[in-house]
């Protein structure tokens, strides 16, 4: 079996693909996907912009996504509308809407 060439995978099976510095990104548009054996998910932008970094790290360690996925990150985008912002959650909105899910 080939596998293509701009993923990277782990030994537990899963693989990510990310866009390149310079793509852009939409409002809850996908930029890429995080594969398993199990499943696939794809991975949804929560604003609009350019790709500015790409983090080159988790190429060789993708698990550090889930050891630290506060302090992780896979893209970095320049903000076309920063008041798209506005509309997403601060730390405790999130936790009462976990709160309300649970």
């Amino acid at each position: 079996m080939a596998y293509p060439t701009n993923y990277r995978y782990t030994r537990e099976h899963e693989w990510i693909e990310v866009p390149k510095v310079g793509d852009a990104v939409t409002l809850n548009g996908t930029f890429g996907s995080v594969e398993s054996v199990k499943a696939v998910s794809d991975l949804f932008s929560p604003v609009t912009g350019t790709v500015t970094a790409v983090n080159e790290e988790l190429k060789d360690s993708p698990d550090k996504l889930n050891e630290d996925p506060h302090g992780a990150w896979i893209i970095k985008v320049s903000l076309s509308d920063p008041t798209e912002l506005d509309k997403l959650f601060d730390a405790a909105a999130y936790e009462a809407f976990i709160a309300e899910e649970s």
